[in-house]
């Protein structure tokens, strides 16, 4: 059965560089994260051109990484009636613009500074267009994170929670924190929801199922069991990222900048200290190459 959305619900699926946009009509309208930075231009385009004349009057944020709020600070800009609400995690962090704590610059990533108005607090409810939405709380791939729920419809705002083929990378598993036991109470929390449709952060809206549970299930169970091959696909997530940024690159300057980012580097001392960094970093590129997902030709990286 093909998935099907309540009335005035469009979701304009978008590459992975940038979050899902989802956009409410109606007498409140309503967005729901913005996508990466490099979009930005992009992202007020199409918020135009699918509210004519309208200033949204909600933009809801269901965490704060870099794909799904860089767009913020050009929609506040637009719209400056427009109220933007966020995780209440973080409020703190995004007030003092923490770069560090809020994983842009760990992650050598870019978002513009942007404000907020109210918090996403888990057990309220928010209207988007014309309908209530719950907010759920839904830990795991980043521990603020909320996801989304209208009940009539059962349709549900997954974020990174659920994709049709998984969830996102747990990175505080990544820290040394506790994130798979939260993933799976996620997991729990939507399968107690059931939702009929399901709008992931990123890919097509598609319809729950045992299968899809049963997929993201598997995963979580290959993680914790090998927690090393978790934190190498979180690796090779992070340098494919940069190639949809820049879409390609000489390699000694992808090398570099890859050799000077935080995160990477803690990653590697956290799991892969047995070999060198460099040595590491090759290794994965070579991955994303044989899976097709990346291309090196001479002295370029390029994304594929």
């Amino acid at each position: 059965m093909s998935p099907s959305l309540p009335p005035g619900l469009q979701v304009i699926e978008r590459g992975w560089l940038s979050a899902n946009l989802v956009i409410a009509s109606g007498e409140h309208p309503a967005l729901v994260d913005s996508g990466y930075a490099s979009h930005a231009a992009q992202t007020l385009q199409l918020v135009q051109a699918a509210l004519p004349g309208q200033t949204p009057a909600l933009l809801a944020n269901t965490h704060i990484h870099s794909d799904h709020c860089g767009g913020n600070a050009i929609l506040q800009a637009a719209f400056p009636a427009m109220r933007t609400l966020i995780p209440p995690g973080q409020a703190q962090v995004v007030t003092d613009w923490d770069e560090q704590s809020l994983s842009f610059r760990a992650t050598g990533q870019h978002c513009p500074r942007f404000g907020f108005d109210g918090l996403l607090r888990p057990g309220q409810d928010i209207t988007l267009g014309e309908l209530a939405w719950q907010v759920h709380a839904a830990p795991g791939h980043d521990p603020h994170s909320v996801v989304l729920f209208e009940p009539a419809s059962r349709t549900l705002i997954s974020a990174d929670a659920l994709w049709e083929n998984g969830f996102g990378v747990v990175f505080p598993e990544l820290e040394g924190e506790q994130g798979f036991d939260e993933v799976s109470a996620t997991l729990d929390l939507i399968e107690a929801l059931a939702p009929l449709t399901v709008v992931p952060g990123h890919g097509p809206v598609f319809s729950f199922s045992k299968a899809v549970m049963g997929r993201a299930r598997q995963r979580l169970d290959s993680f914790v069991l090998d927690p090393v091959r978790h934190a190498q696909h979180a690796g090779k997530v992070l340098l494919k990222f940069k190639l949809l940024e820049v879409q390609q690159q000489q390699r000694p300057d992808f090398m570099a900048w890859a050799l000077s980012m935080p995160y990477m580097v803690k990653v590697h001392q956290r799991f892969f200290a047995n070999t060198d960094l460099e040595s590491w970093l090759k290794r994965l590129l070579a991955d994303l190459v044989k899976s097709g997902a990346a291309e090196t030709c001479q002295d370029w990286v390029r994304n594929r």
